[in-house]
């Protein structure tokens, strides 16, 4: 499985970004694809998760209202569309896939933790200015 992440850059606060998340190397319809960030001197959160079957997406609590995820299944893509940033929303942005075999894997909080996924793509940065 790769993943290639793309789409960041610059942007001021109150501005919009939409990254991309490029899928390939397997079928994905049993996968949770999510979003992580990593902002300098801190550590990795979670952002978003979507399954890519039935599209059930969960967000963290502080980013609700502000990002979307989504994903286009003809295309392996999974999509971040951020909008009114923050300087706080600055960091390095990853996505990542998990493989399922049941459907209550994608419950309870498993998938707000890093480690429950098991592949991993390079990183966009995202960087707002006030």
């Amino acid at each position: 499985v790769q993943l290639q992440a793309s789409g960041g850059g610059l942007v001021q606060a109150g501005g919009s970004l939409r990254l991309s998340c490029a899928a390939s190397g397997r079928t994905f319809n049993n996968y949770v694809m999510g979003w992580f960030r990593q902002a300098p001197g801190k550590e990795r959160e979670f952002v978003a998760s979507v399954s890519w079957n039935f599209g059930i997406t969960y967000y963290a609590d502080s980013l609700k209202g502000r990002f979307t995820i989504s994903r286009d299944n003809a295309k392996n893509t999974v999509y971040l569309q951020m909008n009114s940033l923050k300087s706080e929303d600055t960091a390095v942005y990853y996505c990542a896939a998990k493989l399922t075999t049941r459907a209550t894997e994608y419950s309870g909080t498993y998938y707000r933790q890093g480690s429950w996924y098991n592949y991993w793509g390079q990183g966009t940065q995202v960087t707002v200015s006030s």
